[in-house]
């Protein structure tokens, strides 16, 4: 949800021109603005009050050189132990019972690695293999309704999670900086950075933003539902959701002001699209109070998010993203 994979290389045309070493992602979610970032030399500072968003930057970007190798995949595999969290609190709901018992098996093992990058590593695999093996990779309903018979859901989980210990592997390299990882609220945090990007989660009517619904299974397994309350009267057995005032109309606003009125001195850059609030015209009489150059550049850019295809000919994801830089 909200991925700028399709849409990167764009964007860095736009802000490659800029003379900037430290690139400060504030809202990282998926990392592939980060990452890519990593790839292009710069020293990256990730944030993303999502564990699963943290787990990721930690693996791939702060990480430089430490990988999973053959005895710690087998440990994680093999090790064995008596958790029962998830087949017991999940049963039924989104995997079969002996997947449920993989993934006690190995989320507890997981914790038994010392190294941080190391079970970063694991951790993000697990999440991604999770992901990977539900249909539309989402936790808003339960059972397997929405199964279309692609190969990533006949897969089992265990491969999913072999695989995907090789991608985060492979991902792992050394740009000759040193890139750090954090997991707070954006406004809580101050960075030293040359340019700050901005992706907040898009406030729009015509659908939530709510990541956390979406995403609940994976973010508890994360973090090992430490500090969540798991909400028993709902069916997909969600935890409540993290506040954010980019959920909220009367909050965003000046949220947005905050943020850009805190990093005035840095050059800002800003994703956002047409169909969300605050309004372009909205946004640049924002940037222009405290920024003495603001450029919009706009791109054409499909919306979808997990395998929800068929909503792609709908019209409500059929945007306009914004590009906004203040310098």
């Amino acid at each position: 949800m909200g991925s700028k994979n399709k849409i990167i290389l764009q964007i860095w045309n736009y802000l490659k021109d800029y003379e900037f070493d430290i690139f400060y992602d504030a809202f990282a979610g998926s990392n592939v603005v980060g990452y890519f970032m990593k790839t292009q030399g710069k020293k990256v500072i990730t944030n993303d009050f999502m564990h699963i968003s943290f787990l990721g930057s930690k693996a791939i970007i702060e990480n430089s050189d430490i990988k999973l190798d053959y005895e710690d995949i087998q440990f994680i595999l093999n090790h064995e132990n008596d958790a029962n969290f998830i087949a017991t609190e999940f049963k039924g709901l989104y995997f079969s019972d002996e997947d449920n018992q993989f993934i006690d098996k190995i989320r507890f093992n997981i914790d038994l690695l010392t190294d941080p990058f190391k079970h970063a590593i694991a951790l993000s695999a697990l999440i991604r293999a999770c992901m990977k093996k539900r249909p539309r990779g989402v936790f808003t309903f339960i059972g397997q309704r929405y199964d279309d018979g692609r190969s990533d859901i006949k897969k089992s989980l265990p491969q999913h999670f072999l695989e995907n210990v090789e991608i985060f592997n492979n991902a792992v390299f050394d740009n000759s900086t040193r890139c750090s990882a954090y997991n707070a609220l954006t406004q809580e945090i101050k960075v030293e950075a040359d340019l700050v990007y901005f992706d907040p989660p898009y406030f729009t009517l015509n659908s939530d933003n709510d990541y956390v619904r979406r995403y609940h299974f994976v973010e508890g397994l994360a973090r090992n539902w430490e500090g969540l309350e798991i909400q028993n009267h709902t069916i997909t057995r969600k935890f409540k959701s993290y506040e954010s005032p980019f959920s909220r109309k009367d909050l965003a606003y000046a949220a947005f002001e905050t943020l850009i009125k805190d990093n005035q001195e840095k050059i800002i850059a800003i994703s956002y699209s047409s169909n969300s609030l605050p309004t372009k015209n909205e946004m640049v009489e924002i940037l222009m109070k405290y920024k003495s150059k603001v450029e919009v550049k706009e791109i054409d850019h499909l919306y979808s998010f997990g395998n929800q295809n068929h909503k792609a000919g709908n019209g409500f994801n059929r945007v306009k993203e914004y590009l906004f830089i203040g310098s």
